[in-house]
C-alpha cells in the first residue's frame, strides 16, 4: 500500500448545502464566492499535491466543458487558468453509469461502488488522488473513512433548503485544522486533516 493521500474539495453554504433549494444545480448561494481571492488560493491549493482528479459525471460534464476554455484565455486570473491546465493534463476517473465515451483524454470511466475504485487507486501510483466536488463520491467516502482531507470553501449565506454533504450516520472522526483564510465578503476557506 502506498502513502497516496485521498483528498476531497466542496463549497458550503452556512447550512450545510452544497446546492440550493431549486435543484442540484442551484448554486446561488455558492457562485458569488468562488471569484474571490480567498476561493482562487484555495483553487491552488487543492491540486498542488494531485495527481489525479476523481469527478462524477455531472461534474465531470460541467467541469470538462468549462476548464478547457480558461486554460487557453490569456486574460483568465493565473491562478484559475493554472487548476485549468492541470485539469486538462492530469489523470481522470469519472464515475458514471450512463456514459459510453470519456468526455475528456486522459479520461477513465469507471462503474463500480466508490470506495472499492478508490482503495485500488490509492493501493498504486504517487501522488493525492482529489474528489472534486462530487458529493456523489465524496459521501460514501465519508462513509468508509478513506478521506485523509478536506478543503471546504464555506460561503456566508444560509440556503434554506439543497442537497447536504454531512448527513445522519457517517462514522465519528476527528480532523485537525491545517489551514484557514477569509475573505472581505465573510467567505472561508478551510483545510482539515484526519487525525488518525
Amino acid at each position: 500500500m502506498t502513502n497516496r493521500k485521498v483528498t476531497a474539495n466542496i463549497s458550503l453554504t452556512l447550512d450545510g448545502r452544497y446546492s440550493g433549494p431549486k435543484g442540484p444545480f442551484d448554486m446561488g448561494a455558492i457562485i458569488p464566492y468562488a471569484i474571490t481571492d480567498v476561493a482562487r488560493n484555495h483553487l491552488g491549493r487543492i491540486w498542488e499535491t494531485a495527481t489525479m482528479a476523481v469527478l462524477g459525471r455531472v461534474n465531470a460534464e460541467g467541469f470538462l466543458g468549462y476548464w478547457p476554455t480558461v486554460a487557453n484565455d490569456e486574460t483568465a486570473d493565473p491562478r484559475d487558468r493554472a487548476y485549468a491546465k492541470w485539469l486538462t493534463e492530469t489523470q481522470k476517473v469519472v464515475f458514471s453509469s450512463t456514459l459510453t465515451t470519456p468526455p475528456q483524454e486522459r479520461t477513465r470511466l469507471v462503474n463500480a461502488p466508490a470506495a472499492e475504485v478508490i482503495g485500488a487507486l490509492r493501493a498504486s501510483g504517487s501522488g493525492d488522488i482529489l474528489i472534486n466536488s462530487s458529493a456523489s463520491i465524496i459521501r460514501p467516502l465519508l462513509a468508509a473513512d478513506m478521506i485523509d482531507r478536506l478543503y471546504l470553501m464555506i460561503c456566508p449565506e444560509i440556503a434554506g433548503g439543497g442537497q447536504r454533504i454531512f448527513e445522519d450516520g457517517l462514522p465519528t472522526s476527528q480532523w485537525a485544522l491545517t489551514h484557514f483564510e477569509a475573505g472581505t465578503q465573510g467567505e472561508i476557506a478551510l483545510v482539515y486533516d484526519r487525525r488518525r
